[in-house]
């Protein structure tokens, strides 16, 4: 059975809809002329309404953001494309919070036993499935805790992990390429790859190189933040592995306990580490056991998925992908103890409106393939909701030809410059830069690849299905000579990224989202209408790895 939209979003869609249509669009230039900067306003101010409470996942307040988005795909014709005929794919969750008081690491050492302190010393995360766990088990050094066959690398090489806790240190070797070496270097392949191994657990030490970057208390506002991730078929939890049984974070001086006696110094460790010198494992002495409780609840929150049919007989049954998450932080406490909401203006109610007026400019005109427009959910508890859709998609995969993702362009000057993260990977790069020449605007290289933002949003999940994609932002640099563009960008992240400040009340540039809108849709009308698909570059390691 279909899904009925809320009575509340559909009140809210109509009003939205008769005070769009008594405002005069307002359009800014012959490039930007199909754009309505009052439509782009309207559902920002909609989706970053107090009333929807943030759109955390799975809350009343995101489907009601959810039935919004449904119901502005149907009134412009684009066809229902989630299951049984409906806009909606529920995506399955479940989530764990860590219970109060549990969570234990003792070190066993030839001194006697070593009791670490939470969170002073460590931290941890609930498990998705075990409600209990304790585990005691022998330790094994095993350096980044890395498997690269690329770079010739192997962590495990020589080392006897089986039954044991696999002890490995945050980040990968420096010499790596940044966004290889993200993905080769994330949580989520570090435990695939102590769990291939053997490991039975897991403990992550802290270098003083990442203490630099990000230090270890500012993990202590999110001690409480529940864990979630989306079921597949069995019940399962995605990349879940059973076998290990437990896993802590250790900052520095716990560390230096756990390598008391150790065959190399921690002191030479951290050093090669920071060096860029090779990191080499051992058996560690002792033993640690690991404890926690857990507790779970399941739930579920939709993406929304809508088709834009093509013209062409053949091309028709292929599709470009527009991505964007509608989720955001929901409620959190505030310092004054009181309930703050996270209204997520640019992050990403901005994404989604720019998708909905691309989705509108689009299907004014035939396009040879079709467009599929995904609204996402679950992206800020882990790219959730774009994971659960490009490993269940509603559409063949192989007919997806690429992804175009919006996560929080940064609207608050007149940007110069966009970046596409990723473009370098595939050639959607010269697609783009054609796109944004067309609206006076430039493309630019990544200036922050050390942040590795090319696997950190919800597209890197359609790459990870083989699928070429970009992440789309605004750039650096401004229209204004009299602005410092880089400075505005990073003003906005320091004061506002992911903080109850982000409302619609920002001194939003509506006159730049429109200029990124047509970006968008020059894009999307570019790649529609060629005869050949996009392709990843010959030997992009991306394209390697998940072909």
């Amino acid at each position: 059975m279909s899904r009925h939209f809320s009575e509340l979003a559909c009140t809210a869609a109509m009003s939205a809809s008769l005070l769009l249509a008594g405002c005069a669009p307002t359009e800014i230039s012959s490039s930007t002329s199909e754009v309505s900067q009052a439509q782009l306003r309207g559902h920002i101010e909609f989706l970053a309404a107090d009333s929807l409470k943030g759109r955390d996942t799975g809350s009343v307040g995101y489907q009601v953001a959810a039935d919004y988005v449904a119901a502005e795909f149907s009134k412009l014709g684009l066809k229902p494309a989630g299951n049984s005929g409906s806009y909606f794919q529920e995506v399955p969750l479940v989530e764990a919070r860590r219970v109060k008081g549990s969570a234990g690491v003792t070190l066993h050492t030839s001194g006697g036993d070593v009791v670490l302190q939470f969170p002073q010393q460590f931290t941890m995360r609930p498990d998705l499935v075990e409600a209990s766990q304790q585990l005691t088990a022998d330790l094994v050094f095993v350096g980044y805790g890395i498997v690269a066959d690329e770079y010739d690398h192997d962590d495990y090489r020589g080392l006897e992990v089986e039954g044991k806790i696999a002890v490995m240190l945050t980040g990968r070797p420096q010499s790596w390429p940044t966004e290889e070496g993200a993905h080769l270097g994330s949580g989520r392949q570090k435990a695939r790859y102590a769990a291939e191994h053997g490991a039975v657990g897991r403990i992550i030490v802290h270098t003083p190189r990442d203490e630099k970057v990000f230090p270890y208390e500012e993990n202590f506002p999110y001690l409480d933040v529940p864990r979630m991730n989306w079921l597949d078929g069995t019940g399962k939890p995605d990349a879940y592995w059973p076998q290990l049984q437990g896993d802590a974070f250790l900052n520095l001086d716990a560390a230096a306990e756990l390598f008391a006696g150790a065959p190399t110094p921690l002191e030479e460790i951290y050093q090669a580490d920071t060096e860029g010198k090779p990191v080499r494992g051992f058996e560690l002495p002792g033993a640690a056991t690991l404890s926690r409780q857990s507790s779970h609840r399941k739930l579920s929150s939709p993406n929304i998925v809508a088709v834009l049919e093509g013209s062409d007989p053949k091309l028709k049954q292929e599709y470009l992908v527009y991505s964007a998450h509608l989720d955001h932080l929901g409620v959190i406490k505030g310092e004054n103890g009181e309930d703050d909401i996270y209204n997520g203006a640019m992050d990403n109610a901005a994404g989604i409106a720019i998708m909905l007026e691309t989705a509108r400019a689009l299907q004014q005109q035939p396009l040879k393939r079709s467009v599929l427009f995904v609204a996402v959910t679950g992206e800020e508890k882990g790219l959730l909701g774009a994971g659960y859709y490009a490993r269940n998609p509603t559409v063949p995969r192989d007919a997806m030809v690429a992804n175009i993702n919006l996560d929080m362009p940064v609207l608050v000057f007149p940007f110069a410059d966009v970046i596409a993260f990723g473009a370098d990977h595939s050639n959607l790069k010269s697609t783009v830069e054609k796109a944004a020449h067309q609206a006076g605007i430039t493309l630019t290289p990544d200036p922050m690849p050390e942040q590795a933002i090319f696997v950190r949003s919800d597209h890197y999940r359609f790459v990870q299905q083989g699928i070429p994609a970009i992440y789309l932002a605004t750039g650096f640099t401004s229209k204004n000579p009299e602005e410092n563009g880089e400075v505005l960008w990073q003003k906005f992240n320091k004061e506002h990224y992911h903080q109850a400040s982000d409302q619609a009340d920002l001194p939003i540039d509506y006159e730049s989202a429109a200029i990124f809108t047509q970006i968008n849709i020059n894009i999307g009308r570019d790649i529609c209408n060629q005869e050949q698909r996009p392709a990843w570059n010959e030997g992009d390691f991306f394209g390697r790895a998940f072909n």
